[in-house]
């Protein structure tokens, strides 16, 4: 069968490699993957930034956002032809992993399929234990391929609700910083709560980025008119903000901003060694007077990722067509090099197996 791959460290070394079909062993389905997903931890990867094999093996499948279908059940509780999203992260022993919660595994041991240590799902085929698959509504169809990166919008923003919970005043005006997926599916997930909801980038107003939040209900910011500090005099007290752009400068600048009681969720990973000056005593005032909160989220287990199959389907009744206009190119499995240096204006690109 045919898979993206890449050699881990390697700039820009992503090709089709050749692999054998999987025979599923004892307890363990076959999956005929349909669609994938290609989102910047790809892109990082393909730009050796980090990554890593499989044991035993000198490349790496890439492809974490995956939607398949059922070919061989074996004896599972599954049927042919039924539709699943594979979960990312593979436990290792820490007491979290074993309860469930391998996205906050404090031991470090865990797999990532497609980012460490396993391969991911940029393949024709896959044998899988059915632990780690969960079943989507036939009538979501292929919009469930953008179960992973909502399954991450959903873990930020209801442990960031939570937390709000400390505080007697409820969220009313949330921000959301940046426009990719991530920010986008957290947008919509925000807009379903009923908050004032405000999405900044740096796209022009004419962009589909810009037009998709307006489309929903929410105020898009241009970062150029609207500067990060400057928002609690144009939004009022930010009670939620959600940080998906992977910029530390801007994400600093956010924990200024952040409203009384508001509560801050960082999902966009740095990269690099930017330095930065900032007022350290200035920002310390802030974040104890002010009773601010700034946490940090990573991976989702298996509970965001039904979540968020629920969520998209939610998005899906209320906004028809809205989820599938994210999805702004589809590749042939032949051709996935080039969703790993997308255009400007691209919003998801994702990979059509067959």
């Amino acid at each position: 069968m045919k898979a993206g791959a890449v050699t881990p460290g390697q700039k820009d070394s992503a090709r089709l490699v050749q692999m054998d079909v999987p025979s599923p062993g004892q307890g363990e389905l076959l999956v005929r993957m349909l669609e994938v997903g290609i989102d910047g931890t790809d892109m990082e990867i393909n730009r050796g930034q980090y990554g890593e094999s499989p044991a035993g093996h000198d490349f790496l499948v890439l492809g974490h956002e995956a939607l398949g279908e059922i070919e061989n059940p074996g004896t599972n509780k599954f049927s042919k032809g039924e539709l699943v999203v594979p979960l990312v992260r593979r436990p290792d022993g820490c007491i979290n992993c074993r309860s469930g919660q391998s996205d906050m595994c404090i031991e470090g041991n865990y797999r990532e399929c497609g980012i460490r240590g396993a391969h991911g799902f940029l393949r024709e085929y896959l044998a899988e234990e059915p632990q780690f698959l969960v079943r989507v509504p036939r009538e979501l169809g292929r919009l469930a391929v953008l179960t992973e990166p909502m399954s991450i919008a959903t873990k930020g923003i209801d442990q960031a609700i939570e937390f709000h919970r400390r505080s007697a005043n409820l969220i009313e005006v949330a921000l959301v910083l940046g426009a990719g997926p991530l920010g986008l599916l957290a947008t919509a997930f925000l807009c379903l709560q009923g908050f004032s909801t405000y999405t900044l980038d740096i796209v022009p107003r004419s962009s589909l980025k810009a037009q998709l939040v307006e489309a929903i209900g929410a105020t898009y910011l241009h970062g150029r008119d609207s500067p990060v500090p400057q928002l609690p005099e144009q939004c009022g007290n930010l009670d939620l903000i959600l940080e998906a752009t992977g910029n530390s400068t801007v994400a600093f600048q956010a924990m200024s901003a952040l409203g009384i009681n508001g509560v801050l969720c960082l999902m966009g990973v740095s990269t690099g060694e930017k330095p930065l000056e900032i007022c350290a005593d200035c920002l310390n005032m802030e974040m104890v007077l002010g009773n601010k909160m700034v946490f940090g989220t990573v991976s989702s287990n298996r509970g965001h990722f039904e979540r968020a199959v629920q969520l998209l389907g939610e998005i899906e009744q209320k906004w028809p067509g809205w989820l599938a206009r994210l999805i702004t190119r589809r590749l042939a499995l032949g051709n996935f090099e080039g969703a790993l240096h997308p255009a400007p204006d691209s919003i998801k690109t994702v990979i059509e197996m067959s």
